[in-house]
């Protein structure tokens, strides 16, 4: 006789993606897999004396979200930060600042984030002087919705020392005024690195993202318990959207022991992966710590075994890298971040160990980069199943599309970054890129027809980790006018690209991503069965439990 169940699911609808079973209505699970899939009447036989009993009421019983491209800490401390992103003009960001200032009052650094790059209006810049007229006595920080922009007032860039300008790395820049004082505004991470360093957390939320490195001097006991609970309450809010696993997009070992002691206490909601970040900076000898944290975090819930790269910046500061210069910028083809010859030894390197790459790739010159980097190290140590990802692919030049299937390269991509995702506007084509390049642009439908494999992922926080959003992003798509093109995703390839095909990318396909039997309890139960509610509903659909590894991580049991 079958071992009685600790859990089993009823009357659902259940998205198996197991070809043998693609349809049923309930699922058993003992420890922290699942031990059976069927009928409900047959799975309600199997229950004994202890077993719980969750009635899904008719909604999607699906494998758990894997959101495959976040910044967790990051993420994580934005939570507590001023949200900018419904903010426009002066005035809605003066009453804004001033009543978050009043309403912290202890806070060292005023941090708003998800800022529009003309948040003032448009055509106005954002400088340290008109900041100041909002607040002058406080340090105060204006983070842009993509994370490659900080803009911050006088006292703020006096307290960092760089209010006179500083020695920043290739790719970073602060933006200087005629007086040979800062403007503001500050261009990337090597730039605005030290005015973060003045928050609560001390920076120490964007190390992983910022140096990759850990925090120096070493984290005190009382902040590494502080930023535990931090990392602990971004975890939480994962997991009230489904959200059984994250790729993190930047790391170091702090995040990674972090992460190891949730794990240790039995408080870890959710799988994570950490990567090693490897700057342009950085000597390629530093790949040997990418090694380390493969070997010392190798478990079901915390692990490593990739590495993380940026190519270059985005296309709203004209920092993403281009083949042809920006409309009306003869001389600005964007910023390359790594040099050809540095990141195709990096590649050659990390790929020789068999390390997995992901590489944040906008503009169309930095997907060529990219891919040719991922050719040398194929060229150089043979092909192998590495899966290696471009994240981001903005905008790619038509030559390359092919280039991404004959490499075998993953294209993990974000429908709400995508203008047609309906949380930013469109570019008018001229303006940041041409009419030619615009039907190439967020090109899901494209990279999909190339053979590619596609993979969605959200980039918490440049948007909310809010997963029906980014589902409802890419199945119903905002109609943008001509050269843009329909890109809207069908319901199952969307689900399929934010689950299973997840944790193909994770190579865990043998274990996750599908309601099987021997296969890991991650789970999601929404309240509605998302197959039959109005496609225009998809964004209002909510989670009602979250099971990973057999273990509730949101919701109450109904039983």
């Amino acid at each position: 006789m079958s071992p009685t169940p600790d859990l089993i699911i009823l009357n659902g609808s259940l998205l198996t993606f197991d070809e043998a079973t693609p349809k049923a209505s309930a699922l058993a699970i003992r420890g922290d897999t699942i031990v059976a899939v069927g009928d409900t009447d047959d799975i309600r036989a199997m229950a004994g004396a202890g077993t719980k009993i969750i009635d899904a009421a008719g909604g999607t019983v699906m494998p758990g979200f894997i959101d495959s491209h976040v910044h967790l800490f990051g993420g994580a401390a934005e939570l507590g930060m001023l949200d900018l992103r419904e903010t426009m003009g002066a005035d809605a960001l003066t009453k804004a600042l001033r009543t978050f200032a009043a309403e912290h009052p202890e806070e060292p650094l005023l941090m708003g984030v998800a800022a529009d790059y003309e948040i003032l209006g448009p055509g106005v810049k954002t400088t340290r002087q008109y900041l100041d007229r909002i607040l002058s006595e406080r340090p105060v920080a204006l983070m842009s919705a993509d994370h490659h922009t900080v803009w911050a007032n006088t006292i703020a860039l006096e307290k960092a020392g760089i209010l006179h300008g500083s020695v920043v790395p290739p790719g970073s820049e602060i933006v200087m005024a005629g007086d040979g004082t800062a403007q503001g505004q500050l261009n990337e991470t090597g730039a605005f690195g030290p005015v973060l360093r003045l928050s609560q957390l001390g920076g120490r939320d964007l190390l992983g993202y910022v140096t990759g490195a850990d925090p120096e001097p070493p984290a005190t006991p009382k902040e590494r318990a502080f930023d535990k609970e931090v990392i602990l309450r971004g975890l939480n809010h994962c997991a009230s959207h489904g959200i059984t696993g994250l790729h993190n997009m930047d790391g170091n070992f702090y995040q990674l022991e972090l992460l190891s002691e949730l794990e240790a206490e039995g408080r870890l909601p959710i799988r994570v992966q950490v990567p090693m970040h490897l700057k342009n900076t950085d000597p390629l000898d530093r790949l040997q710590e990418a090694d380390e944290m493969r070997r010392r975090f190798a478990s079901n819930m915390v692990w490593s075994g990739r590495v993380k790269m940026f190519m270059d910046g985005v296309l709203d500061s004209y920092t993403a890298l281009m083949l042809a210069p920006y409309p009306g910028k003869p001389k600005s083809f964007g910023d390359a971040v790594f040099s050809a010859e540095h990141f195709n030894e990096a590649c050659i390197r990390a790929d020789a160990m068999g390390l997995q790459l992901s590489t944040h790739a906008i503009g169309d010159g930095a997907v060529r980069r990219t891919l040719d980097g991922y050719e040398a190290a194929r060229n150089a140590n043979g092909a192998r199943d590495s899966r290696h990802r471009i994240e981001h692919i903005e905008v790619i030049d038509p030559a390359d599309l092919p280039r991404l299937v004959a490499l075998d390269v993953v294209a993990s991509l974000q429908p709400l970054h995508s203008p047609a995702g309906g949380l930013f506007s469109p570019y008018s084509a001229g303006d940041i890129l041409t009419a030619e390049q615009i039907p190439f642009a967020f090109a899901w439908n494209k990279i999909r027809e190339s053979g590619a494999k596609v993979c969605f992922s959200t980039d918490w926080p440049v948007v909310p980790v809010d997963t029906m959003m980014t589902v409802a992003g890419a199945v119903n798509c905002t109609e943008l006018p001509p050269p843009w093109l329909d890109n809207r995703q069908s319901l199952m390839a969307t689900l399929s690209a934010y689950t299973h095909d997840n944790a193909w990318l994770e190579f865990n396909e043998d274990r996750k991503g599908r309601l099987k039997p021997g296969y890991l309890a991650d789970i999601a139960i929404l309240e509605q069965d998302l197959f039959s509610i109005d496609k225009n509903q998809l964004a209002h659909a909510r989670i009602a439990l979250t099971i990973c590894g057999g273990r509730i991580s949101f919701g109450d049991l109904q039983s």
